[in-house]
């Protein structure tokens, strides 16, 4: 049993060591499942008792490593501003998760193993784990930051397909690869030939080579429409955890004044502004912006660029008269603040665009499962947490420039949500840009990891991504998910790029994650013919 706990380590290093950010390793996932899967056929063909508890530990074990492994940086966020024996339970949440329903998926593959064989078993398991992802990117406790497809982010030029499929088609890829190269290995220990080997061999060599060869071939002959626009991104590198009580509102507007005009040019069209970058102590009212003097500032600073606009993160919030949403709270009598982490777009006229954060990240700007959980709300708000989290609206909305150019204003988290970006485009986007603070984290792989996925939304939409970020690293991605310029971490900084603007829509923009459903169909199919056979 030691030996099959083992394997299992095996594939949770071979995972770990294939995951961004170190680069160019991914095609380990093509087979970093294999030592898993003949522990669990081990376990399988034991006469051992309690067998599908052994496969969920089995499981688990992998996952919890390699996601850990991954993600560790989740702790360092929490214990900057957490004791460490509160930072660390909590840290738990995210690194048990993911491999809690991994298991799951591993535990109904033995059942379906037992009752339907090898075959219909595999179809069964791959479909279970993509079910897995798609629950991990839908639910109230969403993180798909582990989604097997985001692995190929470190090596790019492997999956330009993506452009068709999205990352589902990564994650299928994968698992496919894992499953014949388990049953070539295993038929070779066992000294049996079910399967044809030789056949095996061949799937195998056509399954690997066609699609990194077809994405070779796209990467290398892709050119993009020539539609340019000159845009800049800022990096002002503020302290978040002391951006709100050491460095004053105003200077921070100085600071991204000053490094948005060492860069900019008179035909600059774009400033892109981190997450939060326009901020005050008690957040801004969307309704009373154009009031403040720091609207009046960017109006200012705006006259030099004929067709220039800023697209900023922003903390703002609105007013109403009754409790209109379930994030506004009371503020006074019969009135109601609903915050928000936000987007907005400022150009020369009076005209304001607003967008509004949706995918928020659980437990820091929402309380998951907030309608059934409300009693914890005043729990939540004494540990420093937001009574009711932030407000969000419920779909993306696409910003629009002067001269009509389309920017998809995606915040932080929502940048790994690959149907989401596609949303975007959907409406009209021609280029994305992402604001975040990867700050939190500290100087760890999160942030080349957050960066590194940005790459996968490029190839998706075959749209150039400019990404501000607070404290790291900002640059400029084109549309074959290259990394055309970048900054260093934690030094202030201003890019400018001239960019390729898009508008036709790839085949996963206009039909979106269909390789995902169809895997589901699949799940069904095993589920079904189980109780058949069962019945």
């Amino acid at each position: 049993m030691k030996n099959n706990y083992l394997l299992a380590l095996s594939s949770a290093m071979l995972l770990w060591l294939a995951w961004p950010p170190i680069p160019y390793s991914s095609p380990l996932l093509l087979f970093a499942f294999v030592p898993l899967l003949i522990a669990i056929e081990r376990t399988i063909r034991s006469d051992r008792a309690n067998k599908g508890r052994k496969v969920f530990s089995l499981a688990f074990l992998t996952g919890f490593v390699w996601n850990t492994a991954s993600i560790y940086w989740v702790y360092n966020a929490m214990s900057a501003y957490l004791p460490s024996y509160v930072a660390l339970p909590i840290s738990l949440i995210p690194f048990g998760l993911a491999p809690l329903l991994m298991a799951t998926a591993f535990r109904l593959y033995y059942e379906l193993r037992k009752k339907l064989g090898i075959g219909l078993g595999f179809i069964g398991l791959i479909s279970l784990w993509m079910g897995y992802e798609f629950l991990h990117q839908w639910w109230d406790l969403a993180f798909p930051w582990m989604t097997l497809g985001n692995g190929f982010a470190n090596f790019h030029q492997l999956v330009q397909w993506y452009s068709i499929t999205g990352v589902y088609g990564g994650t299928l890829w994968i698992w496919l690869c894992n499953a014949l190269i388990f049953l070539f290995i295993w038929q070779k220990i066992e000294r049996v030939a079910v399967l044809n080997n030789t056949k095996i061999a061949l799937t195998l060599a056509a399954l690997i080579v066609f699609p990194a060869g077809l994405s070779v071939l796209q990467y290398t002959n892709y050119e993009e429409h020539v539609s340019p626009s000159e845009v800049v991104v800022v990096q002002p590198n503020i302290d978040p955890y002391e951006k709100f009580n050491v460095v004053t509102p105003e200077a921070q507007l100085r600071n991204l004044l000053q490094l948005s005009a060492t860069v900019g040019k008179p035909n600059t069209e774009f400033f892109i502004w981190p997450e939060t970058a326009i901020s005050s102590t008690r957040g801004i009212n969307e309704e009373e912006f154009r009031r403040q003097p720091a609207f009046d500032s960017l109006q200012v600073f705006l006259d030099r660029y004929k067709n220039g606009s800023i697209l900023s993160g922003i903390e703002s919030y609105q007013i109403y008269n009754y409790q209109k949403t379930m994030t506004a709270r009371p503020y006074g009598d019969h009135v109601f603040l609903d915050p928000f982490n936000a987007a907005v777009l400022v150009d020369q006229s009076s005209k304001l665009q607003f967008y509004h954060k949706s995918k928020l990240v659980p437990g820091v700007e929402q309380l998951p499962f907030g309608g059934v959980l409300a009693f914890m709300k005043p729990l939540f708000a004494h540990f420093g947490g937001s009574t009711g989290g932030y407000g969000s609206q419920t779909e993306p909305s696409v910003l629009y420039a002067q001269s009509g150019i389309g920017v998809a204003p995606v915040i932080c988290y929502e940048s790994i949500w690959g149907n989401y970006v596609a949303e975007y485009i959907k409406q009209g986007a021609q280029f994305i840009a992402i604001v975040t603070n990867d700050g939190w984290w500290g100087d760890t792989s999160g942030k080349d990891q957050h960066l590194q996925y940005a790459k996968l939304r490029a190839i998706e939409n075959r749209r150039w991504v400019a990404r501000s970020a607070n404290t790291g690293i900002s640059g400029f991605i084109n549309q074959r998910g290259d990394i055309v310029q970048k900054t260093k971490w934690w030094v202030p900084s201003a890019l400018t790029q001239e960019i390729n603007l898009n508008e036709e829509l790839t085949f996963y923009t206009r039909n979106g994650d269909l390789i995902l459903y169809l895997a589901l169909f699949g799940g069904l199919f095993s589920i079904y013919t189980f109780f058949q056979k069962k019945g």
